[in-house]
């Protein structure tokens, strides 16, 4: 599906365009320190691919598809299908030559763009949300049947761009920030268990001061499942800015099958 119009007006004043377009930037400006990080992942998706056979598979968060092995995926199944708010010109025109794959341009957290974009995104300084109780969080629901699901590196950042609005919009309480995102995750882990389930997300974000010392910022609030199997690296995301800033960061990445 494409979006209307209106909802492209509210993904663009939330700032999505400018995100997924700073990603591949991002990408290209570490000039090939996220490289370990993408071959993990696309290595384990093949191993659960392996162990769970799936006729049809869904990813969550497919973006640039840079992390995902697009094509031995088409090559073992019957319908693979590539769910994002938006779909990038580039990513179209690769989907357009595998007849297997269905783009779907959907919010996966649930309604939650739109569900901040009408409480808040009309406030002003003087007339700001005074609860983040207002918002309601919903569990996503496709239309159809997804298969195997593939929740990729999206996990953390489903509240990213709506919690930003909000502080900009509400009365400040980190509290209610933390129990937001706290419930935002929780309702992704919710769907992801009803169904044959590949998570890879980061955890915590590992930070390295140019005095040597180390802080850790866990960066998923709401509990995990049991895996059947899982595996654990570092995702050297802002190698480079770091360097330039005399520290560095890192994510703790995991990945699990359940």
């Amino acid at each position: 599906m494409t979006h209307n119009l209106p909802y492209r007006t509210i993904l663009h004043r939330m700032g999505y365009y400018n995100y997924q377009r700073g990603l591949i930037f991002h990408h290209l400006d570490e000039e090939g320190s996220w490289n370990s990080h993408l071959k993990n992942c696309r290595d384990f998706i093949l191993k659960a691919l392996d162990f769970y056979k799936p006729s049809k598979v869904t990813v969550l968060g497919s973006g640039w598809l840079l992390d995902l092995p697009l094509k031995e995926i088409n090559d073992a199944v019957t319908e693979i299908n590539l769910v994002d708010i938006i779909h990038p010109p580039e990513v179209k025109e690769q989907a357009a030559v595998l007849k297997k794959v269905i783009l779907r341009e959907e919010d996966v957290s649930g309604g939650l763009i739109s569900e901040v974009w009408q409480k808040a995104g009309h406030r002003t300084f003087l007339n700001k949300l005074r609860s983040l109780d207002e918002i309601i969080i919903n569990e996503y629901k496709p239309q159809f049947d997804p298969g195997m699901v593939i929740s990729l590196n999206i996990l953390t950042q489903l509240e990213s761009m709506p919690l930003e609005l909000l502080k900009k919009r509400s009365v400040k309480n980190e509290d209610s920030y933390l129990r937001f995102r706290k419930e935002v995750q929780s309702k992704h882990i919710s769907f992801l268990k009803k169904y044959k389930s590949v998570l890879i997300t980061d955890i915590s974000e590992v930070i390295t001061d140019n005095s040597g010392n180390i802080s850790e910022n866990p960066s998923v609030l709401t509990d995990l499942p049991e895996a059947k199997f899982k595996e654990e690296w570092t995702w050297n995301f802002d190698l480079r800015k770091s360097d330039y800033y005399s520290k560095k960061s890192v994510f703790k990445v995991s990945a699990m099958a359940f």
